[in-house]
């Protein structure tokens, strides 16, 4: 018996369970690419490209943009991972070189928690308790101290309500976090210890440790990290539609005006879209939210690829 499972006819059907998955999970993805450009057609035959320049929204003319939501996905998601990636980086790197023993795993296991809770339960309270906070002690005094200033004042004009770019950017923020921060610790901790150990009996610093040793060692592991962040802040939902403001026009360039997202505008309006440009163009925007995380994903690899050529020169 222990022969027969051990065998070459057990390693031939493992073979070809592992190459039906593989062949699976690609057939999806093209079966998905396919059904969103068929759905999409007729927008793409009536705007063309000029539907990614285009800041127009007006259903009621059957006249499609979308620009103002490409806009909003990518500016929210920029902040999010400004905001995440140096906390995210500041808590593993804390849990494993600096944290003591006692607090690891509780405050380990919190964090990972924060990943646990709903998106709507972002959203709600992005709404109802961060977002008049926002409002009166970030927004007001930022528009005070810099709103005469040429330039910088525009990128803080604006009301301040509390809802808006800068608003959504930060609640992406706070549930992106979990994700890159738990991956950057367990990469952290693969680490040899010997390595880590001979570095600090040289004399290293915890930092030289960190930038010299453990981050050349895991750079893959991080730079995956944090584009499993970048991805939940792109495609997510019902967070962003609670505290983007869905204004489907962009009158200014500010952190703090309402815009819209691509995933909020098909949240808020595929339901009621009907039959023609409208739902069209909804798809058009999926099918661009598609391309989004495709060339993000496309960027990642071309950079680890990079930094493993930069390796071998410097060899």
């Amino acid at each position: 018996m222990k022969n027969a499972r051990s065998g070459p006819m057990a390693d031939r059907i493992f073979g070809w369970l592992a190459k039906g998955a593989a062949i699976f999970t690609l057939v999806t993805l093209i079966a998905i690419l396919t059904s969103l450009t068929i759905s999409a057609w007729p927008a793409i035959d009536k705007y063309g490209l000029g539907f990614l320049t285009s800041t127009t929204w007006d259903p009621v003319q059957e006249d499609f943009g979308g620009l103002v939501m490409i806009y909003g996905t990518l500016a929210t998601s920029l902040i999010a991972l400004l905001i995440a990636v140096p906390v995210s980086f500041g808590i593993a790197l804390f849990l494993t070189e600096l944290s003591p023993a006692w607090l690891k795993r509780p405050l380990g296991t919190a964090i990972e928690l924060l990943a646990a809770v709903p998106s709507i339960v972002y959203g709600m309270w992005g709404l109802l308790v961060f977002s008049p906070i926002l409002s009166t002690y970030v927004q007001q005094p930022m528009q005070s101290l810099f709103g005469d200033v040429p330039y910088l004042g525009a990128l803080f004009s604006g009301p301040p309500v509390g809802i808006g770019i800068l608003s959504a950017g930060i609640i992406l923020a706070i549930m992106i976090i979990p994700f890159i921060a738990a991956v950057m610790r367990d990469v952290f901790e693969v680490t040899p210890t010997l390595l880590k150990e001979s570095a600090y009996g040289l004399g290293s610093t915890t930092w030289e440790v960190v930038s010299k040793v453990v981050l050349p060692y895991t750079k893959a592991g991080v730079i995956g990290g944090i584009m499993l962040g970048l991805g939940r802040a792109i495609g997510e939902t019902m967070a962003v539609t609670f505290v983007i403001g869905n204004f489907n026009q962009l009158d200014s360039l500010s952190l703090f005006q309402a815009a819209n997202s691509i995933t909020s505008a098909l949240a808020n309006e595929f339901a009621e879209a009907g039959e023609g440009l409208h739902q069209a163009a909804l798809m058009y925007l999926g099918l661009v939210l598609f391309f989004i995380t495709f060339v993000v994903l496309s960027l990642s690899k071309l950079l680890l690829s990079q930094l493993r050529k930069n390796e071998g020169a410097r060899t």
